[in-house]
Formats: C-alpha cells, sequence, structure tokens
C-alpha cells in the first residue's frame, strides 16, 4: 500500500537529482537536450512528498519508447503517456517511490507550464508555504488515500497556476 507522507525539505533532494539526471543521460544520450529539476522537491524549503520529479526534454518523443528496456535497468517502470499526450512517463520504486521521470519533446507547452510553476513557488515563498502546509495537513488527513490528497490540494494549485501565468506573461 502506498502511503501519503509529506517532509520538510531535504538539502539531499537536489544531489539525489543530479545523480538521476545523470543516469537518464547514460540511457539516452544524444537524444537529452536538457534535464531539469520539477515539482516540489525542487523548491528550496517547501515541503513535499520525497519523490524526486524529473523533466529530460528530448529531440524527438516517438523515439523514446526505444528505451524502455535500458530504463527498466535501472529501475524505472515505463508508464507510457499515463494520460498526457505527447509526454513519456516512468516511475521508480513501486509503492515506495523515488523519482518520477516526465520526458517532453522540445517546444512542447508542458514544459513551460512545469518550469513557471516552479519558478514562482522559488520566488514566493508565502506561496510556496502556504502549498506546503496544506500538503502537510492532507497527508495527515489522508496517509492512504493519494486520491483524497490530491483532489485536496487541487484548488489551491489551480489559484496558483492562474497566477503563475499572470506572472510568467
Amino acid at each position: 500500500m502506498r502511503i501519503v507522507e509529506v517532509k520538510p525539505y531535504d538539502e539531499q533532494w537536489v544531489s539525489n537529482f543530479d545523480k538521476e539526471s545523470h543516469k537518464l543521460h547514460g540511457v539516452f544520450g544524444s537524444e537529452i537536450i536538457e534535464v531539469h529539476h520539477i515539482g516540489s522537491t525542487s523548491v528550496n524549503g517547501l515541503q513535499a512528498k520525497p519523490i524526486i520529479d524529473v523533466m529530460p526534454v528530448v529531440r524527438d518523443i516517438n523515439r523514446i519508447d526505444k528505451f524502455n528496456t535500458a530504463m527498466l535497468a535501472i529501475g524505472y517502470e515505463p508508464k507510457g503517456e499515463n494520460g498526457i499526450a505527447e509526454r513519456r512517463y516512468f516511475q521508480k520504486g513501486g509503492d515506495n517511490r523515488t523519482h518520477h521521470v516526465h520526458i517532453y519533446e522540445w517546444g512542447n507547452s508542458e514544459i513551460e507550464r512545469h518550469l513557471a510553476f516552479r519558478d514562482y513557488l522559488r520566488v514566493h515563498s508565502d506561496v510556496a508555504l502556504e502549498y506546503g502546509s496544506l500538503k502537510e495537513k492532507l497527508s495527515q488527513r489522508f496517509p492512504y488515500d493519494i486520491e483524497s490528497y490530491i483532489n485536496g490540494k487541487e484548488q489551491l494549485a489551480l489559484e496558483i497556476n492562474r497566477k503563475v501565468m499572470a506572472w510568467y506573461s
């Protein structure tokens, strides 16, 4: 069973990202243009589920499925698009997830959306604090119910996204 656990910010998250980024460069080689640390673990001081979100940007999304066996070899479960068109998604760690990899092709608008959200929270520590606090409360209220945890933070995430879009443009 998967437990919803939110922890205080951990400096190790940055080095965990760096190690994983290096592994992904080893798997995908010249397919990768750049790799970004996204999600809550990429925002200094933000409470988060201790799962590192990695976003490689690649030249051709349609070539990524050829690397599924290599990704399995380094512990990742390929999930295909997993509900988001033009993305390739991989999970590491089963029910005790440690990493999510979200791969997009250069030019996909999702890249900018993820980076804008991350950068907004990095600049607006008050909003990051509010978001982290809500996630902590939800994880205590729904420790075995990931759906209720996600639904509980959806409204605030949408509000933040509206602010992000105005701020970013």
